[in-house]
């Protein structure tokens, strides 16, 4: 069977699409020992299928699969569905996939063998960022004047946790990319470094590493660019890291 109903209520819907019949089944129950809705798909072909019935609340999606592959798969559910939670598995060592996950919108990744309390965990911090408000600053950090901030020619609303282009229509971002947005608009015109950045985003619970947050700023950098090979409101600063510049790009 390729797609099986684990439970049913009204808690947020995993899809686990995994290959491996003995995992698949051993995800399932587990998620929904703890609380959640499960249905599980074998191929991508079985994972289309479900989300054209139903658009589940987040996707576990492996890697490696025969005919077309999670990667592949990622790239079709965030195209079509942005506010979708992406948690990619991965084989260990294969940074490669790791990186093109996170490049095509993936939340979050997680190299097998794994604990599934670490899956688990991973992905009710993907479900809380996708579903929570705005997190609430710092002591430190300062709350932007503006609930919606400027990037560029777009606008980074606070309360919707959505990006608006220059007319008005939506321009898609993951939550760990929302995420960094408000990051740079609780800092705007400070320099901050890739330290300060991976803190920030543990608190939020992405795994986060040096060349993610590259991907990640060249990405928004598409977005709100109007040339992103010469930034205007993502700056780099030269052996420091990034800095966010109000007013940036702004105009014609």
């Amino acid at each position: 069977m390729s797609q099986v109903q684990i439970a049913a209520g009204t808690s947020p819907l995993v899809m686990v699409v995994d290959d491996e019949p003995e995992l698949r089944a051993l995800l399932g129950e587990y998620f929904a020992r703890h609380g959640f809705e499960v249905v599980l798909a074998e191929d991508a072909a079985a994972a289309r299928r479900q989300v054209a019935l139903r658009l589940p609340d987040l996707a576990i999606l492996d890697v490696n699969m025969p005919g077309e592959n999670g990667l592949s798969l990622a790239r079709f559910l965030r195209e079509n569905h942005p506010r979708l939670g992406l948690v990619m598995l991965t084989t260990a060592g294969e940074s490669v996939d790791r990186i093109v996950g996170l490049e095509l919108g993936a939340d979050d990744y997680l190299p097998k063998p794994f604990e599934m309390r670490e899956l688990l965990a991973r992905s009710r911090a993907v479900l809380r960022r996708l579903n929570a408000g705005p997190a609430a600053p710092a002591a430190a950090e300062a709350e932007p004047a503006t609930r919606r901030v400027r990037f560029g020619e777009c606008e980074l609303d606070l309360d919707q946790r959505r990006l608006f282009g220059a007319h008005g229509a939506e321009v898609e971002i993951s939550a760990a990319e929302y995420d960094l947005l408000a990051l740079f608009a609780r800092h705007p015109n400070r320099p901050l470094n890739r330290d300060q950045i991976m803190e920030q985003a543990h608190n939020r619970g992405w795994d986060v590493f040096d060349r993610s947050i590259d991907l990640r700023i060249m990405r928004l950098r598409r977005k709100i660019e109007r040339n992103p090979d010469k930034p205007e409101v993502l700056k780099t600063v030269r052996n420091v890291g990034y800095v966010y510049v109000p007013g940036g790009g702004a105009g014609a």
